[in-house]
């Protein structure tokens, strides 16, 4: 059983006021320039998405599983963004992507490639792999959700907003396409 994490149930609708890292600014800077209306609540750093089901519940949307991935050569970087529920399995995700084994890239590849930290994994992380080192992954039914849950860029506040405005806005802005799967829950 995990400890109980602590969340300031208070929900926010704007970028925060008190200092925050530069990599979190940059987030709300992004969301802003866009004209992106966003949900933010506040909590203590949940480093797995089972910390994250009281997030959940507060913002009325699944936080996204996010995997940070890569070929043994560690040649290739994948992003796969699936829902919370879902196991990983290696297998079925390496075929629908046509790749051989994949593995959790280390760390310091998130830290160069998307200015993250384990735990911290999160979409809006693209924003930072200006050299198209990162592909992204999204499960069909992360796409088909109305809204996105996630973080913005580090684990102590989670966002939601329109997945049309992640597509159709962010992605675009950012330089990034995405790959669809549509991977089967484990039995």
């Amino acid at each position: 059983m995990t400890d109980r994490k602590h969340i300031d149930p208070t929900i926010y609708t704007t970028r925060p006021t008190d200092e925050r890292l530069e990599k979190e600014n940059r987030v709300y800077d992004l969301l802003e320039e866009l004209n992106i209306p966003f949900v933010r609540i506040d909590h203590d750093a949940m480093n797995t998405i089972d910390e994250c089901q009281d997030v959940d519940r507060l913002l009325g949307v699944e936080i996204c599983k996010n995997l940070f991935l890569c070929n043994s050569q560690k040649t290739k970087f994948y992003l796969l963004m699936m829902p919370g529920r879902k196991k990983f399995i290696t297998r079925d995700f390496c075929k629908q992507i046509n790749s051989s084994r994949l593995s959790f890239a280390p760390p310091e590849y998130m830290k160069a490639y998307l200015d993250l930290t384990p735990g911290s994994a999160s979409i809006l992380g693209l924003m930072n792999d200006h050299d198209h080192h990162v592909q992204l992954v999204m499960d069909q039914e992360v796409v088909d959700q109305p809204l996105i849950g996630c973080h913005p860029c580090i684990n102590t506040s989670s966002l939601k907003f329109r997945t049309e405005d992640l597509l159709n806005k962010i992605l675009p802005a950012i330089h990034h396409d995405y790959t669809m799967v549509d991977l089967p829950y484990a039995e």
